[in-house]
Order: C-alpha cells, then sequence, then structure tokens
C-alpha cells in the first residue's frame, strides 16, 4: 500500500503543481489584454531578454550551422548526394535548430534571471510591498517580460537563422569547394514561406515559455535562498522541457503531411 499511497501523492501534487500554472498563467493572459502598461518596463524587459542575448544566440548559431554543413556533407557523400547539402542545411536551421536553439539558449540565460529576481522580490517581501502601494504585481512584473518574450524571441530566431545559415555558407565554401553562387540559389529554391512562418511561431510561443516559467516559479518561491535557488533550478528546467515539448507539437502540426 505504500507503492500506491506513494503515487497518488506524486499525481496529486503534480495535479495541484498543473492548476496553479493554469491559474497564473490564465491571470497573466488576463493582464496582459488589459490597461495599464508599464512602457518603461516592457523596453527595458525587452532590452535584457532580446538585446543582451544576441551574442550567445549568434554564436550559439553559426557553431550549430558551420558543424551541421560538415557533418551533412560526410553524410551525403557516401550517396553522392553533395548538391543536397545546401537545401538541408537551411531547412534543419530555420525549420528546427534555430528557433530551438535559440530558445533553449536564451531559457538558460533569461528564464533562470527571471526567477531569481521575482523570487529574491517575494522573499523579501518586495512584492507585498507593491500590493500595500496598489500597484498590481502581475502587471507591474509579469506583463512587461511576456510581452517582451513574445516580441523579441522572433527577433531573435531570425538572427539565429541567418547567421547558422551563412556558417553553413562559410564551410561549404572555404572549406569543402562550392561555388558561393550555386550555393546561395540552392538555399533560396528549397526555403518555402511555410518553414519562415513555422519559425516565427515557434520562437513567439518559445518566448511565452521562457517568461512564463521565469515568472511563475519566482512568483511562487519560498524559503529565503534556499527557495530562490530552487525556483531558479526549476524555472530552467520547465522552461526546456516545455519548449521541447512545444516543439514537437508544433512540428507535427504544420508537417504533418
Amino acid at each position: 500500500m505504500n507503492f500506491f499511497a506513494t503515487v497518488g501523492r506524486f499525481t496529486l501534487e503534480a495535479l495541484a503543481a498543473l492548476g496553479r500554472l493554469a491559474i497564473f498563467a490564465a491571470n497573466s493572459v488576463r493582464h496582459v489584454l488589459q490597461p495599464p502598461f508599464f512602457l518603461k518596463n516592457i523596453g527595458q524587459q525587452m532590452m535584457v531578454i532580446g538585446y543582451y542575448s544576441l551574442p550567445v544566440v549568434g554564436l550559439t548559431a553559426l557553431f550549430t550551422g558551420a558543424a551541421l554543413a560538415q557533418q551533412i556533407y560526410v553524410g551525403s557523400e557516401r550517396f553522392n548526394a553533395e548538391s543536397t547539402m545546401a537545401a538541408v542545411v537551411v531547412i534543419a536551421i530555420v525549420r528546427e535548430l534555430g528557433p530551438v536553439l535559440g530558445g533553449l539558449m536564451v531559457a538558460g540565460r533569461v528564464s533562470s534571471a527571471m526567477a531569481a529576481e521575482i523570487g529574491t522580490m517575494r522573499v523579501t517581501e518586495q512584492i507585498d510591498a507593491l500590493v500595500t502601494l496598489s500597484t498590481d504585481p502581475y502587471k507591474y512584473l509579469v506583463v512587461p517580460r511576456l510581452l517582451a518574450g513574445l516580441v523579441t524571441l522572433p527577433l531573435l530566431v531570425i538572427v539565429a537563422n541567418t547567421i547558422g545559415v551563412f556558417g553553413g555558407f562559410l564551410v561549404a565554401t572555404q572549406r569543402l569547394g562550392f561555388n558561393p553562387g550555386n550555393y546561395l540559389v540552392a538555399t533560396m529554391n528549397f526555403l518555402e514561406t511555410t518553414d519562415i512562418v513555422s519559425s516565427l511561431v515557434k520562437a513567439g510561443v518559445f518566448g511565452l515559455i521562457i517568461s512564463l516559467m521565469g515568472c511563475y516559479h519566482g512568483y511562487h518561491s519560498s524559503g529565503g535562498a534556499q527557495g530562490v535557488g530552487r525556483a531558479t533550478t526549476n524555472a530552467v528546467v520547465s522552461a526546456f522541457i516545455l519548449i521541447l515539448l512545444a516543439n514537437l507539437i508544433i512540428t507535427i502540426t504544420v508537417f504533418q503531411s
């Protein structure tokens, strides 16, 4: 009976956590759709999430695109299909690697920072002080981060896709002997509007997930410094898992044929 009690306890705790997350997400979306808006906070969060994440996202995309081109060339060489390398590189980066790796890198950098910042405000009673001053914590803390994540992640993914394709172009032309003009023509011929749209949709969803997980775990943290540490870890782990799950769902939905 101890086994069933443990399973039941874990199930109830998981359902309770899912319910708290659903309520928090619903409240956050409701406040996003209602004024007033703290434009200064939104601008600050766009700088933190977007501009300051450019170096890590750009380097990740560049190295990934270069390594991907090398690996695809080695694999396609076995079947005398080297000419398909440009098409495979651009499709892989735009559909999957650009948004997913960009989202994961931003999640590791931003979700932890959000959880730590809001969690510290929670344990030091700064959020209670906002309520005392008639300032809605959702409006002041959560909404700017959600809007900033929704707007900046697609922009970051556009940059990541461009740099990733450029990394593959560099390896193909400088190391593998491809003609630059032919490579660019093949890249443009195989890139479709659906690929770009799905990449941007994924980026927007990932941005919401990153901001939501960081705000949720920070907002509900407790237990002093150790609680803030747990909130930071949980924010990053949950953001990673939800990004990969959302990517699978969107990919199956868009490219099911």
